[in-house]
């Protein structure tokens, strides 16, 4: 009974074995964590999420079929839009600095201003009734989708609401703070 509650003796072996380890376990943390900063970092200050007003050139209700009116992000704060979904160059969650409210076929649709190829910002083309890209010769319909490639995947949505006034809409997106 006596031995049993007598203290156990650590020996060399053991005490350099936890010593090496306690030593390798602070050189990984001292290592890492200036690291871990990239894979989490702060957010910007002042950045914050939520609808931006837009006030549009054309209310909405003024928009004849086949019309499309381009808006802009603010600059002042610096802003951008939030892609609702998407695919290609513009997954859901990436940021548009433009896009277009389109009525076509009497239904009312809001784009990112982006080609889904590369992002190159897209243009109305009034005469063909069509998006067309610039950079690589991408040509969408009025409802988002692909006329003709090399982007692989329709026009990204934005979520927006309709403002307090005819003549502005809501868009869900960011101040980016700088």
């Amino acid at each position: 009974m006596a031995d049993a509650a007598a203290p156990r003796r650590i020996t060399r072996r053991t005490f350099l074995g936890w010593w090496l380890a306690s030593l390798m376990t602070a050189t990984v943390i001292t290592g890492l964590l200036p690291i871990l900063v990239f894979f989490w970092p702060a957010p910007p200050k002042g950045q914050k999420k939520g609808p931006i007003n837009i006030a549009l050139q054309t209310p909405i209700n003024q928009l004849q079929d086949g019309d499309a009116v381009k808006f802009d992000a603010p600059r002042n704060p610096n802003s951008a839009f939030i892609m609702a979904d998407g695919g290609g160059d513009n997954a859901p969650g990436e940021l548009a600095f433009g896009g277009f409210v389109v009525k076509n076929q009497g239904k009312v649709s809001v784009f990112a201003i982006n080609c889904s190829h590369l992002g190159c910002s897209v243009a109305l083309n009034k005469d063909a009734r069509t998006f067309d890209c610039p950079c690589h010769g991408s040509r969408f319909h009025l409802d988002g989708t692909v006329l003709r490639g090399p982007a692989p995947v329709p026009l990204s949505h934005l979520a927006w609401k309709q403002g307090a006034n005819p003549g502005d809409i809501e868009v869900e997106g960011i101040v980016l703070g700088f």
